[in-house]
């Protein structure tokens, strides 16, 4: 059986790790560099890096960010914000990544993920995905882009669908309601997704316990789960999350 991954998220603007409540009200929660090597301490499958702000201020990832995270870490990395080319993904796998994530751009030209694909291989190509729930229409949950500022008109569900049809390896799913809630992952949601595509589905947006991964992992159908304020913030410790994933036969690499 495969294991289901832990995944640290480092919301990053202007250099600093950041986190907020559905996208707004954002607070410092320190260095990308060092967030990241304690979370891989604790027992991390993954580190996930997003540049928040590079789509909406119109300017490229900070590579000098990426390459010293990149240097501190013996886990995959991803990296996500202002890649709106292949040259911006080279650029970025240079600079020490071993995936990206792509959203806005890939919105906009859905071809670019395979142009990604075919030069780094499919499983290093993340499709993100920031959902909200709409009334009547879209399949309930509508896509936004530019770091959840502005809506699509696009249905989730169908949007994943056509992101893993052009070559993306993974979906990256978060629900802007439950985003820094710490209500519980949308697992209505990430089960429609992981139903829909063939490809890993990871959960992002509202964990708040140990109780919220489990239910995300059995009842959501997530491949991955996606965390930042409780381990920014110590609410949760990664190795005990895991300990507690095992008692409830969720499997998880062990030891951390």
């Amino acid at each position: 059986m495969l294991t289901k991954r832990i995944i640290a998220c480092l919301d990053m603007d202007d250099g600093r790790v950041v986190k907020g409540v559905q996208f707004v009200n954002l607070r410092d929660a320190g260095d990308p560099a060092e967030c990241a090597a304690a979370h891989a301490r604790d027992g991390a499958d993954e580190i996930v890096l997003l540049d928040i702000t590079a789509t909406s201020d119109n300017r490229r990832t900070m590579l000098d960010v990426v390459s010293r995270t990149a240097r501190c870490l013996f886990i995959p990395f991803t990296v996500g914000g202002g890649i709106r080319e292949l040259a911006d993904a080279e650029a970025v796998f240079e600079a020490g990544a071993d995936k990206i994530a792509i959203n806005s751009a890939a919105v906009k030209d859905s071809t670019l993920i395979g142009k990604i694909a075919a030069r780094f291989g499919s499983q290093a190509v993340v499709v993100a995905i920031d959902a909200k729930r709409v009334s009547g229409g879209l399949g309930g949950f509508e896509v936004f882009v530019a770091g959840g500022r502005t809506p699509t008109g696009r249905d989730a569900i169908l949007w994943a669908r056509e992101a893993a049809a052009c070559g993306a390896g993974e979906i990256m799913l978060t629900s802007m309601d439950r985003d820094g809630t710490k209500a519980g992952f949308d697992c209505e949601l990430t089960q429609l997704v992981a139903d829909a595509v063939s490809i890993p589905v990871i959960a992002s947006g509202g964990a708040g316990s140990a109780r919220d991964f489990i239910e995300v992992f059995q009842s959501g159908r997530a491949d991955a789960a996606l965390a930042a304020s409780i381990f920014h913030f110590g609410l949760e410790n990664i190795g005990q999350l895991k300990l507690e994933l095992r008692a409830a036969n969720v499997p998880v690499r062990w030891p951390c």
